[in-house]
């Protein structure tokens, strides 16, 4: 088969379409031939060597993907070949085939493009396991979704609107805010021209936020612990701000502030069958009705991941970048 593979070179990595070995599938896999992949900020890392895959994942860049089951493993029941699934990787989604514990296979939803399934895992499990279950989100609260027109942002503010919360985000450019709007937000906000924290102390009368889901890290951590209510959590889900920051503990205290740190791709696939399980439990008939569904930016060859790579690079994307293999 054909994949991503990575070449590093003097002025960056270079991602390469070429041959490599198929993968074999293990008792309890399915083999599936994929139609589409997507990017996640996290190829970015892993393309730069800053990100590995860890152990016992495919080195092949890809967090998720979507496709048809070619060949099923000893001991695979509930699937046959042919199915049309989609599915969370550890690695593995920027090549022709890959082979899929049968625990984390997703069926296609109705009506959805396999362009648009390949966008459901990563995203959507990524911002369901952090705002309801690490943050334990419930009906009636406020969250501020830094990123909101990200792949992670849009699917943030469409699950919590449609579990009956209230949404702040930020946004970098006007296109950007009117996504997010356009997605549920009740207030978007250009953090490039307005104070994020004032705007949001004033559209809630003073008392801040429940729920803060931050990407930024260190650069943004006084000022979201400045926008906690009593018994507030601040997620940290990446530090494209940066790692390390210099917090007041009594803060933290008087706030009885709970700050929680999260990564999904190291987690066991035993957990990851559970937090897909819980997804959708709570979201699969919106998902089905049509309620809920990807904001998609650009498709593209995956032979030009290296060009999908920069526009993520820049920050160009609004919502996900898939890449078609077939």
């Amino acid at each position: 088969m054909h994949a991503i593979e990575v070449e590093q070179t003097q002025s960056g990595p270079r991602l390469v379409w070429q041959e490599v070995e198929d993968p074999v599938p293990q008792p309890g896999e399915a083999l599936v031939s994929i139609h589409a992949t997507t990017l996640n900020r996290a190829d970015l890392s892993q393309a730069e060597g800053n990100y590995p895959p860890p152990p016992g994942a495919p080195h092949i860049m890809g967090l998720d993907m979507s496709g048809e089951i070619l060949e099923l493993g000893a001991g695979v029941e509930g699937w046959q070949v042919g199915d049309k699934v989609c599915a969370l990787l550890a690695g593995g989604g920027y090549a022709e085939r890959v082979a899929v514990d049968q625990r984390l296979l997703i069926p296609i939803p109705s009506g959805w493009s396999f362009e648009e399934a390949a966008c459901l895992a990563e995203v959507y499990l990524t911002a369901y396991v952090n705002i309801f279950m690490e943050a334990g989100f419930q009906a009636g609260e406020t969250i501020l979704i830094h990123g909101g027109a990200s792949g992670v942002g849009t699917a943030a503010i469409q699950l919590v609107k449609d579990a009956g919360g209230r949404v702040i985000t930020t946004a970098g450019r006007p296109d950007k805010v009117e996504t997010c709007l356009d997605q549920g937000a009740d207030l978007a906000i250009n953090y490039r021209t307005e104070d994020f924290v004032a705007r949001t102390l004033a559209y809630t009368d003073g008392e801040g936020v429940d729920v803060v889901l931050d990407m930024v890290g260190a650069e943004y951590l006084e000022r979201n612990i400045d926008l906690l209510k009593v018994k507030g959590r601040l997620v940290f889900i990446a530090t494209l701000g940066g790692s390390e920051a210099m917090v007041d503990i009594r803060q933290l205290m008087g706030r009885r502030a709970r700050l929680i740190g999260s990564v999904l791709r190291p987690r066991s696939v035993v957990e990851k069958a559970e937090i897909i399980r819980r997804f959708r439990r709570q979201f699969w008939g919106q998902i089905e009705e049509g309620l809920i569904r990807p904001v998609i930016d650009k498709v593209l060859p995956v032979a030009e991941a290296h060009a999908a790579h920069e526009r993520m690079r820049t920050y160009e994307n609004i919502g996900k970048i898939v890449l078609k293999v077939r």
